[in-house]
Parts: structure tokens; C-alpha cells; sequence
């Protein structure tokens, strides 16, 4: 996780709200999406919800995740976990900004790193698995997370799904995206060059779904899909 966190420099931190729109074409609609699911599945409907507790992994950037969990659920707090100190005070920068940085609590590190007993109601983990590199890894930070939810939780799993260079015509429609939002063909192929060699996502959806069998999930269901990029909820065995 170190690994990664060191590719998120402060440079990368300052353009990373932009592009992760550029790179996913319905980056807001997942995160509602994921708050509805969240909601759904803890029966924040009823009269008197109980104040849920949500574990955010990889929550530095834009803190999308809390954004529209609060949006939805205000009384719900958040721990934020990330490893790259520049995009953690980003988030928490823009979460002071809208109000919600009392209900979040800002962790530097790793999901390894909180006490091994605390719990949380759910969690989220957005973004973060197709930049660790190697199966091991990616099975050691689900298995950390759901060390830390008691059975029936729910978990939002999202991100890229592929091996990119196994799909060439979603790669095109990538750099098309790039395209469309002002990128010259210079910047399109530096875009490209840089996910074929800077990310290291499941072989395919199966994988994924493999990963987190493994790892004391099950129940899954796919709720959005975008390119590479596949979104699901599945809870805590």
C-alpha cells in the first residue's frame, strides 16, 4: 500500500479531482449509487436510524465517498484511511470546506494500522485495488478491512476490473474520453503509457469476485459498470 500511496505526489494529489472524472465516466453517479446501497442495506430508512460508523479506504483525493454518504445520511460518521499524506489533507481540506470534517476522522496510513478490535458498520473501498500491485496485496487489504466488520456488513468494492491491454477497444474509448475533454493526441498517449504501466487491476470481473470469496465476502451484487471500471456491494460472511 506504501507502494501506491508513493505514485500520489503532490502534483498528482492537485489534478487527481479532474481526471478521475475524466477516467470514469460517471464518477458522481457510483458514489450516489454507493450511498443509496449503503443506506439500503443498514435500513437507513426506518424512523429512528441508528448512527452508522463507515470505514473509507483510500479516501484522500476528493472524499467522494463521504460527500455523498453525508449527503444522504448526515448523522453518519466516517473514518478515513489513506497512506499519501497529500491527498488525505486534500480531502480533509475539502471536507472542512463543506462542513464535514467533525464527523471524520482522519487516519495516515493503512487500514493495517487501526486498532485490530475497532469495528465499523461498513465500509468503502473505491479506487484503490487495481493500484496495488500482485494478488497478495489485494487480498491482504480486504482481509484487513473485513477483519474489521462484524458479519452481514456491508463493503462498496469499486474499480477497474481488466487488464487494460486485454480490452483494446474500452482502451481506445479511454483515451476518447481524454479527447473529448480537451487532451492533444501528445497528452492522450502519455495518458495512456501511463495506466498501462502504473496500475496492475484483476485479470477480469471473476477475479475480483474470486478476491473477495477469499476473503470473507459473499452476497455481491453489481451496481454500476463503466469501461473498466465495475462497482459492487457485498457483505461480511
Amino acid at each position: 500500500m506504501q507502494e501506491a500511496a508513493a505514485k500520489f505526489d503532490a502534483e498528482r494529489a492537485a489534478e487527481y479531482e479532474r481526471q478521475s472524472r475524466i477516467a470514469l465516466a460517471g464518477y458522481e453517479a457510483c458514489h450516489a449509487l454507493a450511498a443509496c446501497l449503503l443506506a439500503a442495506a443498514l435500513d437507513a430508512e426506518q424512523a429512528q436510524p441508528a448512527p452508522c460508523h463507515v470505514l473509507v479506504v483510500g479516501a484522500g483525493g476528493t472524499a467522494q465517498e463521504v460527500q455523498s454518504i453525508a449527503a444522504l445520511q448526515p448523522g453518519w460518521r466516517f473514518t478515513a484511511v489513506d497512506p499519501s499524506p497529500q491527498m488525505l489533507d486534500q480531502a480533509m481540506a475539502r471536507l472542512r470546506g463543506l462542513g464535514l470534517d467533525a464527523q471524520t476522522e482522519a487516519v495516515l496510513g493503512t487500514v493495517q494500522d487501526l486498532p485490530a478490535a475497532q469495528t465499523f458498520d461498513a465500509a468503502t473501498l473505491v479506487g484503490v485495488l487495481h493500484h496495488l500491485p500482485g494478488d497478495a496485496a489485494k487480498r491482504e487489504i480486504l482481509q484487513a478491512v473485513a477483519q474489521r466488520l462484524p458479519p452481514g456488513a456491508p463493503l462498496i468494492l469499486a474499480g477497474n476490473t481488466h487488464r487494460y491491454a486485454s480490452r483494446p477497444l474500452l482502451l481506445k474509448a479511454w483515451a476518447q474520453r481524454w479527447r473529448m475533454a480537451g487532451a492533444g493526441p501528445d497528452e492522450v498517449q502519455a495518458k495512456l503509457a501511463k495506466i498501462l504501466q502504473g496500475a496492475d487491476p484483476p485479470v477480469d470481473e471473476q477475479a475480483s469476485l474470486a478476491l473477495l470469496h477469499a476473503t470473507g465476502f459473499g452476497r455481491e451484487e453489481r451496481f454500476f459498470s463503466s469501461l473498466f471500471w465495475t462497482g459492487w456491494i457485498a457483505f461480511r460472511r
